[in-house]
């Protein structure tokens, strides 16, 4: 996809590395799908702030509309059909289970045709305990 990924500020945390795996490959990949006619460019930065680390996964793809920020982490949830884009619908439904499990939040702001940044918070902690299954 000649895609450029930058990443900066990224912490050591406490968290289910392959669960959190899931969460940069579904964040990471969408941005690959969803892109632009333009080469995709894919900024990833962390801050801490107060208890939590704040990260964001900003893309310059084609958006995501106002009126669908919150259902697009519903299961099954689709913004187009499967001859448009293929996915089965559950990317980001996985995403929202896995941060929930976590004890962290999930979202987006976008302006549809103009890229995307999907935020997520892992509190800050001295030891793991994350609920099982997502």
């Amino acid at each position: 996809a000649q895609a450029t990924v930058n990443y900066k500020g990224l912490p050591q945390i406490f968290a289910d590395e392959g669960q959190l795996a899931q969460v940069f490959q579904n964040l990471i990949g969408n941005s690959l799908k969803f892109r632009s006619e333009n080469a995709p460019v894919i900024d990833i930065h962390s801050q801490l702030i107060e208890d939590e680390h704040i990260f964001s996964i900003k893309d310059n793809g084609i958006g995501i509309p106002k009126d669908y920020f919150i259902q697009i982490f519903d299961i099954f949830r689709r913004l187009h059909t499967e001859d448009e884009y293929p996915g089965t619908g559950i990317g980001l439904a996985i995403c929202k289970k896995v941060i929930d499990n976590h004890g962290g939040r999930i979202w987006v702001e976008s302006q549809f045709g103009h890229g995307a940044t999907f935020y997520f918070t892992i509190p800050k902690k001295e030891s793991l305990n994350v609920h099982s299954g997502i």
